[in-house]
């Protein structure tokens, strides 16, 4: 049985292995491709549409227990370099 994590943006279940995770450093989102940074994580499918709905809702912010307003270019950038 593989884990299952539920997506911040689109809050649907999907397998771990189909989502990435992200973690907050100084105030920065991080794609976490390994799953493997030490912290608290939240899970977005890798795609524009989920990130930036999770950033509107302030999904990130909940999830990661961040203060204030994450900066979330390098998690956009990684995206549209990916995919």
């Amino acid at each position: 049985m593989k884990p299952v994590r539920t997506c911040v943006g689109c809050r649907a279940r999907a397998s771990r292995s189909s989502l990435l995770r992200v973690v907050a450093i100084d105030s920065t989102l991080i794609p976490d491709e390994r799953a493997a940074m030490p912290g608290r994580g939240a899970w977005v499918h890798p795609t524009l549409d989920c990130a930036e709905t999770a950033i509107r809702r302030r999904a990130f912010v909940r999830a990661l227990r961040v203060s204030g307003s994450p900066d979330a270019q390098t998690l956009i950038d990684h995206l549209q370099r990916n995919g």
